[in-house]
């Protein structure tokens, strides 16, 4: 690779590749979690050329996150390394379905990360020459304006990881109120369950 490549990496415990991958010259960004990640990756200016995403993780899995980062314009080209403790045949296919290009199990040594790394980002660069990059769209069909105040500050709570009892307490309504705020939300997004909510909040720039 010619120049610094920029790696995102994903996971809930990020100390020992923050410190060791700068050292062989890689530009380092860490989230501790997919929704962090995901923030990151759609409202940021900074490309990155790789992302090392672990699977367990807190408030978004590695699955789910990678689901998303495929299905964004803006980042569905970024190479993705999936690091996972689990060995089983069975998901390790499942993820390169998803859109995986390589994975690594933990507990891994670090010379075999690096190789997997360069492969990695030579495959992508060749890709390149020939695939310009996009950026990415948002669905026309939703209404940005049409979540209210209270909406949006529903939809905030929901994307820290609250319950619909947990909100219901901070804002001081009963849970059936938020239950209505959340149809009203899906309704308004167009999607239907949280997940999917939070995610096309993300890319709204509707939280921080």
């Amino acid at each position: 690779m010619d120049g610094v490549a920029s790696i995102l990496i994903v996971d809930d415990n990020p100390k020992y590749l923050q410190d060791a991958l700068p050292m062989y010259g890689y530009d380092v960004t860490t989230a501790e979690d997919g929704l962090e990640a995901l923030k990151i990756l759609f409202e940021k200016d900074k490309e990155f050329d790789l992302i090392l995403l672990d699977v367990m993780m807190p408030n978004m899995d590695g699955w789910d996150t990678l689901k998303a980062i495929r299905k964004n314009k803006k980042t569905e080209k970024i190479p993705v390394i999936m690091i996972t403790a689990v060995s089983e045949d069975q998901k390790v296919v499942t993820g390169l379905k998803i859109g995986a290009d390589d994975y690594i199990v933990k507990p891994f040594i670090l010379p075999n990360l690096l190789a997997r790394i360069e492969a990695v980002l030579r495959r992508a660069k060749w890709q390149q020459e020939s695939q310009p990059k996009t950026s990415g769209t948002l669905n026309k069909n939703v209404n940005i304006d049409a979540l209210t105040p209270k909406e949006k500050e529903v939809l905030a709570l929901v994307s820290q990881g609250a319950s619909n009892q947990e909100i219901a307490d901070k804002l001081c309504v009963r849970d059936v109120t938020v239950k209505t705020h959340l149809n009203s939300i899906f309704k308004k997004l167009k999607v239907t369950n949280r997940t999917q909510a939070v995610l096309l909040a993300i890319q709204m720039n509707l939280i921080n």
